[in-house]
């Protein structure tokens, strides 16, 4: 049974179009979450991210450069949660002279929502230092094979 959708917002000291290639550019969402990746950024594009060993497989359904995208989001092989499961909801709002960056994950059964809100609070922080042009490291999660 689904919960209640996860939402969480941070700010990227980034154009909101800089900030919106980190969800549709393979080499540079790998560079805050995931190690490989296959975009195709158009409603019914191919959506595939591996992520510490999780392959979350999905679709675009919504392209709105670079004011919001919606995907399905799910995970190969998982009964609990399917490809195409839950839906993701992102949308980029100027503040300032950075980008606000607001996600609402629905459609996420427990434990899997108590597990996407620890991965986004840890991806987004992540996020921000790629986005304002740093280098976000080794991911810690990979090292302890987390999620």
């Amino acid at each position: 049974m689904a919960t209640e959708p996860y939402r969480t917002s941070i700010v990227v000291a980034a154009d909101r179009d800089v900030v919106f290639d980190y969800f549709t550019v393979p080499e540079q969402i790998v560079r805050w979450m995931g190690d490989y990746a296959v975009l195709d950024p158009r409603p019914g594009g191919e959506f595939t991210v591996d992520i510490n060993g999780v392959p979350v497989r999905g679709a675009f359904l919504e392209v709105d450069r670079p004011r919001r995208l919606t995907v399905s989001w799910g995970h190969a092989g998982s009964e609990r949660l399917p490809p195409g499961a839950s839906t993701l909801d992102v949308t980029f709002t100027t503040v300032g002279e950075g980008t606000l960056v607001s996600i609402v994950h629905g459609g996420l059964p427990e434990p899997e929502r108590e597990q996407h809100a620890a991965g986004w609070e840890h991806f987004l922080g992540r996020l921000a230092v790629a986005g304002a042009g740093g280098h976000a490291g080794p991911d810690p999660f990979a090292a302890r094979g987390r999620r």
